[in-house]
């Protein structure tokens, strides 16, 4: 069967340090085995598109060479299944997630986004998933991202990134809504959690993050170094006994574990360059003490007995289980994505980058 025509945004290799990113004509293949073929109605831009984009081959995740189609936060209706396909059926509306294997001990007991084959089956994916029309790129376009390159409007899907939700969608607007389904503040709020501390450096993205549940902020640019100060003095001096940095910055990250109180948990989110490393001062980070000699430097207050240093892949939950819980929390007002979110033209992707980049966009979506 030939190909269909598809338009995308295809990632070419940075020049001068910028990304080369550009709305092109592609060709999309019949869906194989364990594949489904899916028309894209919207895609969530991440920061983790912008760094598997911007850097040279070899540099980064071990992502498909250019050139490559990224995008992982698609959400459409399903065209054609290929075969063995039993989760959907042509017609029926999707959200897409990440790839998993399904076989390893991980997938087997309920955490898929610690699959042992993570890494190849979301970031490696197909270096000749695309065809270019005319022959343009004869080896090919990468894609399969996260097992869905969803930053075309068709593309094929792997069958474990696909969560079927016709029946929990009203129509085409409701997918728009949910392509990201990004959680966060909200989820803390909805959670229970009872001192919630938004921190960031835009005064605007604060003013949100008061009004999804937050009971204090701290803007980074007007503290300085103080912020583990800042933190501790709404703590009544202990930290926080959860802190999530989305940030991937070290600097924060840092601070992050200085001001996590004693057996609290810091749990990375946020995508840091590939060689970036933290220090942690071992025998401070086992035992409590105010002793200058067990002290990494003079900001090390060594107080950091039991806390925990998780990474977190996808939130730790099976996107079966985990997306129409979501749902059905901001069907009932307690998960208001639709305050995270703007939505952009496909043909004003650059400026949604721009937006995000600036911290005047939380979430963008493109609409294809």
């Amino acid at each position: 069967m030939a190909p269909d025509l598809a338009r995308a945004i295809v990632c070419r290799p940075p020049q001068d340090g910028r990304r080369q990113w550009k709305l092109e004509d592609i060709e999309v293949y019949t869906p194989a085995e364990g594949e489904v073929l899916v028309k894209i109605i919207a895609s969530g831009v991440c920061h983790t598109d912008l760094g598997c984009g911007s850097f040279p081959d070899g540099v980064g995740f071990p992502v498909p060479p250019y050139p490559r189609v990224l995008g992982h936060e698609g959400a459409g209706y399903v065209t054609r299944v290929g075969k063995g396909v039993t989760k959907v059926k042509p017609g029926d509306s999707v959200l897409l997630s990440f790839a998993y294997c399904g076989e390893c001990h991980n997938c087997r007991n309920g955490a898929p986004g610690y699959c042992a084959e993570f890494t190849p089956l979301n970031f490696c994916g197909n270096p000749k998933a695309f065809g270019a029309p005319n022959s343009k790129e004869s080896h090919g376009i990468g894609g399969s991202f996260f097992g869905q390159s969803s930053f075309s409007n068709l593309t094929r899907v792997q069958e474990a990134s696909v969560v079927r939700v016709t029946d929990l969608v009203k129509n085409e607007d409701d997918l728009k809504l949910f392509a990201p389904l990004g959680c966060g503040i909200q989820a803390a709020r909805h959670r229970g959690c009872r001192t919630i501390i938004g921190i960031d450096r835009v005064e605007a993205r604060l003013d949100l993050a008061r009004s999804l549940g937050a009971t204090h902020t701290i803007n980074t640019s007007t503290v300085g170094e103080g912020l583990e100060k800042a933190v501790r003095d709404i703590t009544d001096g202990s930290g926080s006994t959860i802190t999530v940095d989305a940030t991937g910055v070290v600097a924060l990250i840092q601070q992050g574990i200085e001001f996590t109180a004693n057996q609290g948990k810091m749990i990375l989110l946020g995508v840091a360059p590939m060689d970036a490393a933290l220090q942690v001062a071992l025998v401070s980070f086992m035992v409590v003490s105010e002793s200058p000699s067990l002290r990494l430097n003079k900001s090390d207050r060594s107080v950091k007995t039991g806390k925990q240093l998780l990474g977190s892949m996808e939130g730790g939950v099976r996107p079966a289980d985990y997306v129409p819980r979501m749902i059905q929390w901001y069907r009932h007002g307690d998960f208001p994505i639709d305050k995270l979110i703007k939505y952009y033209k496909v043909e004003e992707f650059e400026q949604a980058i721009h937006d995000m980049e600036e911290g005047t966009t939380v979430k963008p979506i493109l609409l294809w």
